[in-house]
């Protein structure tokens, strides 16, 4: 199995960026995913969670409302658009898959896989 995740960068405060997580080696289909975030010097955290069939998301308060997740099946690839983004948003961004049946978890443990991760610098 692998993800990877990439389009990350260096963006000023406001800007927006897309990034997507490519994945194979796995039905994508049969997995909920998840996006989490890790700040130098801070614990990885949960930002944004996706269904299988990508009816349900699920957001942390922090990015509610200025990120937006989804995904396509037919091409084994998730998004996650940043919008409105601030100097705190800066962190390297992991996307992971979850086989459970529920989805939406914000738990690191339930995730199954995880890609590499990709930096995010949002500038003041």
């Amino acid at each position: 199995v692998q993800l990877q995740a990439y389009g990350g960068g260096l963006v000023q405060a406001g800007g927006s960026l897309r990034l997507s997580c490519a994945a194979s080696g796995l039905i994508f289909s049969r997995y909920a995913m998840g996006w989490f975030r890790q700040a130098p010097g801070k614990e990885r955290e949960f930002v944004a969670a996706i269904s299988r069939s990508g009816g349900g998301t699920y957001y942390s308060d922090s990015v509610k409302g200025r990120f937006t997740t989804s995904r396509d099946n037919a091409k084994n690839t998730l998004y996650l658009q940043m919008n409105s983004l601030k100097p705190e948003d800066t962190a390297v961004y992991y996307c992971a898959a979850d086989k459970g049946i529920r989805g939406g978890s914000t738990e690191l443990s339930e995730y199954d896989y995880w890609g590499q991760g990709t930096q995010v610098t949002v500038s003041s």
